[in-house]
């Protein structure tokens, strides 16, 4: 059998789409949620173990991650488009050199931006909205975690460029190891070990690191490539191509960064003229980002699984296989968000129970911040969908305009502006009055996109012109 032949039958282009898409999606959404969980459980730990300055601590940290998740999805996911790009025009050769340079970029970021965190620690924390009770708390955190960087950087995006590489098990094995590892340290650290917020740290760096191990131990058996060492050296056009269909996740997480640092910085502000006071606002604001992180992980994976289908096709030409990949995951989507959407309203203080107890006035702030703030949740998942979208059928552009006009155009300001009014409850509200704008314009740019996509398949177009000629 040719060559050809063979790159013809790549299952991405041939698979029945529901089968394809579950057995992608899934292993990624649960590698997600594990590791939202993780997360979950870290704050549970910390809530009971330390208390909600604990909590309100690792809020404060939280913008950290968030730098690592801009940088490592911004590679990963842009190579993973790069790489299923080219498989699918038949290029391998480039396909291996985006993918190489992207594990070895992300290496050398990890490095450089654990040595800035360590350097620039205190005044920073500062800046990301830690109060004089909370910094000393979060200077113990986040101090520790840092040594974790290069190991979750890398971690983060390679995971997407093994799912490319339609491993999606691998890659769920390895963010579930880091994860389910975690969940053991944490309790043992902070109670028997009696480490406190320390102990939590350390287990997530430990935790980290089998992660990063796991997926490093696979690049010696990629299947549809074969490396050398050399491929590992960062190549400025492939560095480019990634940063470029990457742009859009970078966008939506640095916004993610500029909106949690704000967002301390308006409740620390607005806090202080409240009843509530500034640490317990902060406090329930991370635990409600956190509890949104399940959700939004689980949509992530979805549109993960359906990432390689819509960029092999795209490149392959195959359009009708990728619209009907677009329907079947959106239905999903939507499924999904309204699920989640009853649950955070019906149920907000026996979830938000989970982190800890606290005093009546903070459930009071809790229950109603969570109502309020996710009220919007069941148009989130569309709108998360079609902005990780665009960037596997090589338009990062539009990805990069809905994901920066929701938090940049949107959000930032409402959150500024709203408090002037409304005081401290001005905060929460912004959240769905932007949850809706966004998704309105992320239906408008979806539709424009599916009508200027090309109606017929390439191999469709050839048999017309063979018939006509």
């Amino acid at each position: 059998m040719s060559e050809a032949v063979k790159k013809a039958e790549n299952p991405l282009g041939t698979k029945p789409l529901g089968g394809l898409l579950f057995s992608l999606a899934m292993p990624a959404i649960i590698a997600n949620v594990v590791n939202a969980v993780y997360n979950i459980v870290d704050q549970i730990f910390i809530g009971q173990g330390v208390g909600y300055l604990g909590n309100a601590a690792t809020s404060v940290a939280f913008p950290l991650t968030t730098i690592c998740l801009a940088i490592g999805l911004m590679f990963g996911l842009g190579a993973s488009s790069g790489f299923n790009l080219e498989l699918g025009a038949q290029d391998d050769e480039k396909a291996k050199r985006i993918a190489g340079t992207a594990a070895g970029t992300l290496i050398i970021s990890g490095v450089v931006i654990c040595i800035l965190v360590r350097i620039f620690l205190g005044p920073m924390l500062v800046a990301f909205g830690a109060t004089d009770q909370v910094l000393p708390y979060a200077e113990t955190y986040a101090g520790i975690v840092s040594f974790g960087i290069p190991f979750l950087l890398f971690s983060t995006g390679t995971n997407h460029l093994v799912r490319a590489d339609r491993s999606a098990s691998y890659s769920m094995f390895a963010v579930v190891s880091g994860a389910v590892l975690n969940t053991i340290l944490d309790p043992i650290f902070i109670f028997v070990f009696g480490w406190g917020i320390a102990g939590a740290a350390w287990a997530t760096v430990i935790s980290q690191i089998l992660s990063a191990v796991l997926l490093m131990l696979y690049f010696p058996r990629f299947k549809s490539v074969k490396f050398k060492m050399s491929d590992f050296i960062p190549r400025g056009r492939e560095l480019w191509i990634i940063c470029k269909l990457g742009f859009n996740s970078f966008v939506f997480q640095f916004s993610n960064l500029i909106v949690q640092i704000t967002l301390n910085n308006t409740l620390r502000v607005y806090g202080e003229q409240s009843v509530y006071g500034s640490d317990i606002p902060i406090a329930v604001a991370g635990i409600v980002m956190k509890i949104n992180v399940i959700f939004t992980s689980i949509i992530l994976g979805l549109i993960s699984g359906a990432q390689p289908i819509c960029s092999y096709n795209y490149g392959a030409r195959k359009y009708s296989r990728v619209r009907r990949t677009v329907k079947l995951f959106l239905t999903a989507a939507v499924v999904i968000s309204v699920i989640f959407w009853l649950a955070f309203e019906l149920f907000p203080r026996q979830i938000i129970s989970l982190f800890g107890d606290g005093s009546d006035l903070y459930f009071d702030y809790a229950v109603k911040y969570m109502r309020v703030y996710l009220f919007f949740v069941f148009l989130n998942g569309v709108q998360i969908c079609c902005a990780t979208f665009f960037p596997s059928i090589g338009k990062a552009a539009k990805g990069a305009i809905l994901s920066f006009s929701k938090q940049i155009v949107f959000l930032v300001p409402l959150m500024l502006i709203l408090p002037v009014f409304m005081g401290i409850d001005g905060v929460m509200y912004a959240q769905p009055i932007t949850d809706f704008l966004s998704f309105t314009m992320a239906v408008v740019f979806l539709i424009d996109e599916m009508r200027k996509m090309p109606k017929t398949d390439a191999s469709e177009s050839a048999e017309t012109f063979v018939i006509n000629h």
